[in-house]
């Protein structure tokens, strides 16, 4: 045994412990909070300014408020919940990843099947309605 294997035996770490504290998640600054915050703060003023003043169309208006709302998530992880892809060796990323994808196939599906069943669904006439109404 070594001079360098006894003393890090001693003190109960070794070369193992060193590599996990190069993968730590990195601690914020100031400096890191104050530009997550002012980013936020411009990131949810412009789309306020657009939908109050109405300066746009619906259409344009709810891409860019979305748009803004993509980026600001984007924000709030890397500025105040740290998380990169070097952070817990990228296994928050990853977890983050999985996540995102489950979510877009939900929210893709469910819209698709809701405007497949609203074209595919026969409208209500008001002979149709006036008929069922007799019926009963």
């Amino acid at each position: 045994m070594s001079a360098d294997t006894l003393h890090n035996s001693a003190h109960g770490h070794d070369h193992h412990d060193h590599e996990h504290a190069h993968g730590e998640a990195p601690h914020g600054s100031l400096r890191g909070y104050m530009i997550g915050f002012i980013l936020s703060v411009i990131l949810t003023a412009i789309p306020f300014a657009l939908v109050m003043t109405g300066k746009l169309d619906a259409t344009t208006t709810a891409v860019i408020v979305l748009s803004m709302a993509a980026i600001q998530v984007v924000v709030h992880m890397v500025f105040f919940l740290h998380m990169t892809t070097t952070a817990e060796g990228g296994w928050s990323f990853l977890a983050l990843l999985f996540t995102v994808i489950v979510i877009v196939i939900t929210l893709s599906g469910s819209i698709w099947v809701m405007y497949h069943m609203n074209a595919n669904m026969m409208p209500a006439t008001p002979a149709a309605i006036a008929e069922s109404m007799s019926q009963q």
